[in-house]
């Protein structure tokens, strides 16, 4: 990412949304704050359920001229009318989810801490790679993405980069001016107002 641009704020819907949570509380963030995508990241394997939820997530963030892609599940991208999928296994597949949604899809890659996976991701056709967590979990055994691991990429490689996991704001503010987007969930949802805490995400980032 060049000095000249600006990070950007990406969403990651709850993983137990209810379908009012579109109409009631993304409407008025994505309203409010110029967001780029969101990603539809529910816990729910069933595809009467996930269709549900797309359908209302699509028709709100097209309505704002906002990208709407889900979390693994490429098949049913073109059927949800949804503008991509973000993986979370790195480059496993991804060469074949691009031939098959095609060049104008948005195809994500989750990669952890690696780099190589990113660089794997990047050759296997994806649009954007995503380092995280950004910091520990309440456990304390998990690997972080660490500030020079976004400062390498951004200085190295032209293909975006997300940050998302364990986003605190002092984190989002180290990060911001070495990743292209800052993505947020639980950040958010596990607050009392949402919209305050985006807000204060939004803060730390110009």
């Amino acid at each position: 990412m060049s000095e000249t641009e600006s990070t950007q704020l990406y969403l990651i819907t709850p993983t137990d949304a209810e379908l009012s949570f579109y109409t009631e509380t993304l409407a008025p963030l994505l309203d409010k704050f110029p967001l780029a995508c969101v990603r539809l990241g529910l816990a729910s394997e069933d595809e009467s359920t996930i269709s549900r939820h797309a359908d209302r997530l699509r028709e709100t963030a097209h309505a704002r001229d906002v990208s709407a892609i889900i979390t693994t599940h490429y098949r049913l991208v073109e059927h949800l009318g949804l503008d991509g999928v973000h993986r979370v296994d790195a480059a496993k597949t991804l060469r074949e989810i691009r031939d098959e949604l095609g060049a104008d899809a948005i195809v994500g890659a989750h990669c952890g801490t690696s780099r190589h996976a990113g660089m794997n991701a990047g050759e296997a056709g994806a649009d954007y790679i995503s380092f995280g967590p950004v910091t520990q979990t309440a456990l304390g055994d998990e690997a972080v993405a660490e500030f020079e691991t976004f400062k390498w990429w951004s200085q190295m490689v032209e293909l975006p980069v997300i940050a998302e996991g364990n986003l605190t704001l002092d984190a989002v503010q180290t990060i911001a001016p070495v990743a292209d987007f800052i993505a947020l969930g639980p950040e958010l949802w596990n607050t009392d107002d949402a919209a305050k805490t985006l807000s204060d995400y939004a803060a730390r980032i110009t």
